[in-house]
């Protein structure tokens, strides 16, 4: 039996890294999967291995800047299979630059994806789930937003998914809605991917108390929990997933 058997998820930013990873182990766990992104071949791709492995996927295109395309999304899983429990919302651009590198378009591009595009997703996952009776909505940080870091844009939107995501848990915990944030360290994926060549891999596990570098695998796990019945009694929280690195 499976961990999300009966449930219905919402995964942006689902065509590759932690979101791929997120739909295959979810699909896997029993869940009915609706990957959402601007990569469209790319999440074909995974909607085609998912299915010719057993599971149920849909791959939907997905800004998440844009309001009528989230609420496309949440009609779209809830059409198709009858209520949404579970939102990830994965979806998210790094950028690297200190405050006075950083332009306004360059700020006002990262707020808007890694900010607007969870409120957004947020705000439209909460109708549905309220129909559904409750649901486990699950938003993608970073240890850049618990701390300060030389990433100013990216850091300052990260701050703001962990604390909308707060907000959401006190203000829709009544009606059964669990919101919880997820904190990640240095991952391996096409994201990190220049920054941990250019940093260095050596440097980046010096810095880590458990010496590895986790893989996109090893944060959907704990995504899985939060998504999960197995966290019922758990809203409003950060899942850190870092090796060590904040301790």
């Amino acid at each position: 039996m499976g961990r999300l058997d009966g449930k219905v998820a919402l995964i942006s930013g689902g065509s590759k890294g932690q979101g791929a990873a997120e739909a295959k182990l979810f699909a896997q766990e029993g869940a009915k999967v609706v990957l959402a992104d601007i990569l469209d071949d790319e999440g074909k791709k995974i909607e085609a291995e998912i299915n010719e492995t057993g599971g149920e996927a849909m791959y939907l295109h997905l800004d998440v800047t844009s309001e009528a395309d989230w609420a496309a999304a949440v009609r779209a899983a809830v059409d198709s299979y009858g209520k949404l429990d579970i939102l990830v919302n994965n979806a998210g651009i790094l950028l690297r630059k200190g405050v006075e590198e950083t332009s306004a378009e360059e700020w006002d591009r990262v707020q808007d994806v890694n900010s607007k595009g969870v409120f957004l997703g947020v705000k439209a996952a909460i109708p549905a789930m309220r129909e559904a009776g409750g649901g486990s909505i699950v938003n993608i940080s970073s240890i850049a937003g618990l701390r300060g870091s030389t990433s100013t844009a990216y850091g300052a939107s990260k701050g703001l998914v962990r604390l909308l995501t707060k907000s959401t848990a006190v203000q829709y915990g009544p009606e059964g809605i669990r919101c919880n944030s997820v904190h990640p360290g240095i991952i391996e994926t096409d994201m990190t991917e220049e920054m941990l060549d250019s940093v260095g891999r050596e440097q980046w596990l010096a810095r880590t108390p458990l010496r590895i570098i986790a893989n996109a695998h090893d944060v959907a796990l704990g995504v899985l929990y939060l998504a999960s019945d197995e966290s019922r009694y758990v809203t409003g929280s950060e899942l850190v997933i870092d090796g060590g690195i904040t301790a």
